[in-house]
């Protein structure tokens, strides 16, 4: 079942499940025990049959010797067969790829009945030595020099420490000081006509493993809507321009498999990953295909340094900025595994297609989702049913308490840039909480879901501290150029609550 579901059949908070998930050592209190006994004994047969095998970690090997799940590979073959949101991605495969229908279901289970799950982990930890860095030099071979009015996103802190990212960007799109409410944030939706991803036979067999493997290593994927940038008009102060709706699968069996392609070939041979990159050859070739986001498939969304103002402690000492940074989990789609700022989420609607294209209101609901707690509003858990899922009788106490005086919450953009890695846009953004008070209220309750395996927290007087963090290779591109521009932004708007030496910038 899913959280929902199983959540429903037990009578308790959705929330309760999830919790379990985050935290298996967890001993239940008696009441809650004797609920899941009273489950257990009204399950059926095959249920408890399949429960025993899990506790008993039951498991063997194939003919090759390597270790073979028969639960995980029960569980994909199921979730092949009757998961919507494969479903959905089947059907979008068969008709970009020309097959008769039901053939992507076969391709998928055969390409899965040959997958060994054991060589996909040790892929995915080949993939998490490849640093930032490395992938923004190699990046910078594809791609040559800065093109016209843009470049790659580099900056220095204090003259010494220099980041260099993936990030194109112009002068015109950095240092935008944008409030984030109506009037400043005007992106529209428009009806114009969807992008057509071309699928040739090679790429149609790429987006069958990516469903083979999301199924075996058990990742998320919802069909849930997702904006497509079709034009974008930035300048300090005002953000415009027009989105249009696609599907997430589309994007997840395309767009998406250029990161992970970038990266196997770096893990192979760093000095010549940039030169067999096939399916980066067709989708996004240089940097014209990279800027002309109408004719290409471009989704992505807002991510922002969150900073939070904390009183003076004999303990800690000065009033200062709390600042979070994430640690990501291995199971979502972007960054896997990397280091990012928090909140970060894709640009998508809720209910109201035309608010939601605000990119504040995708801040608002990850502020909701991935520091508080509000299960309710990730749609990778189920559908939403609520009309106004941000109503104020609806949100969190520290979110409700933020809403109640519209200056407790600053949110800004501070840029925007289009990353080479993944073709996304990207809105580097900067949350500011002023009122001391939060913290000392809320502050243990802030918690990470479960994009995230960890946060981790600096303060905003920590300049050498802080001058390490940006020069660990574990970011991601688009998270450090967030980090960047929210920490230039910072020092200029914080007062006595910041010390950070100069953050300068630079277009490559």
């Amino acid at each position: 079942m899913s959280n929902e579901a199983f959540a429903e059949h037990l009578g308790i908070a959705v929330r309760t499940v999830s919790g379990w998930h985050q935290k298996p050592t967890l001993v239940q209190k008696s009441e809650m025990q004797q609920l899941l006994d009273t489950a257990f004994e009204q399950a059926s047969p095959s249920v408890k049959a399949r429960f025993a095998q899990l506790v008993n970690g039951a498991a063997e090997a194939d003919p090759t010797g390597s270790p073979v799940d028969d639960q995980a590979a029960a569980d994909a073959e199921l979730r092949l067969g009757t998961d919507p949101n494969i479903g959905a991605a089947l059907e979008w495969l068969d008709e970009h790829a020309g097959w008769e229908p039901g053939t992507s279901r076969r391709e998928v289970a055969s390409r899965l009945a040959r997958l060994d799950v054991s060589e996909l982990q040790r892929r995915a930890s080949r993939r998490g030595r490849v640093d930032q860095r490395t992938v923004a030099q190699v990046l910078g071979r594809y791609y040559g020099e800065q093109a016209g009015s843009h470049g790659r996103y580099a900056a220095s802190y204090g003259g010494e420490t220099e980041a260099e990212t993936s990030i194109l960007t112009s002068a015109d799109w950095l240092d935008l000081e944008c409030p984030l409410i109506a009037s400043h944030d005007r992106l529209a939706v428009t009806n114009a006509h969807d992008a057509d991803v071309p699928l040739d036979n090679d790429g149609a067999g790429r987006a069958a493993q990516r469903l083979a493997e999301t199924l075996a290593m058990g990742t998320r994927l919802v069909d849930m809507p997702l904006y497509r940038l079709l034009g974008v008009d930035v300048s300090p102060g005002s953000i415009s321009g027009s989105v249009g709706v696609t599907r997430f699968v589309e994007y997840a069996v395309t767009m998406d498999l250029l990161e992970g392609e970038l990266i196997d070939a770096i893990a192979a041979d760093a000095q010549s990953a940039h030169e067999a990159l096939p399916l980066r050859d067709k989708y996004l070739p240089d940097i014209a295909s990279v800027v002309d986001v109408f004719g290409r498939l471009c989704a992505g969304g807002p991510l922002a340094l969150c900073a939070v103002a904390r009183p003076a402690s004999p303990f800690r000492g000065e009033a200062d900025y709390v600042l979070l940074v994430q640690e990501r989990s291995g199971h979502v789609l972007n960054a896997a595994r990397r280091l990012a700022v928090i909140p970060k989420g894709f640009h998508q609607p809720m209910t109201d297609l035309r608010v939601d294209a605000q990119i504040g209101a995708t801040l608002r609901r990850e502020m909701e989702e991935e520091l508080f707690g509000r299960d309710d509003i990730d749609n990778t858990f189920g559908d939403q049913r609520t009309a106004d899922p941000m109503h104020p009788s609806r949100l969190s106490e520290p979110m409700r308490w933020l809403f109640e005086d519209p200056t407790r919450l600053r949110m800004e953009c501070t840029g925007f840039g289009l990353n080479l890695l993944s073709g996304n846009f990207e809105f580097a953004s900067l949350i500011v909480i002023e009122d001391e008070e939060f913290w000392a209220r809320y502050g243990g309750q802030v918690e990470a879901n479960w994009e995230s395996v960890g946060l981790r927290q600096y303060s905003s007087l920590d300049r050498d501290l802080l001058g390490e963090l940006i020069h660990d290779v574990a970011w991601s591109n688009e998270g450090l150029f967030a980090l960047l521009q929210g920490l230039r932004r910072l020092g200029q708007i914080g007062g006595e609550r910041v010390s950070l030496p100069p953050i300068e910038w630079e277009v490559r």
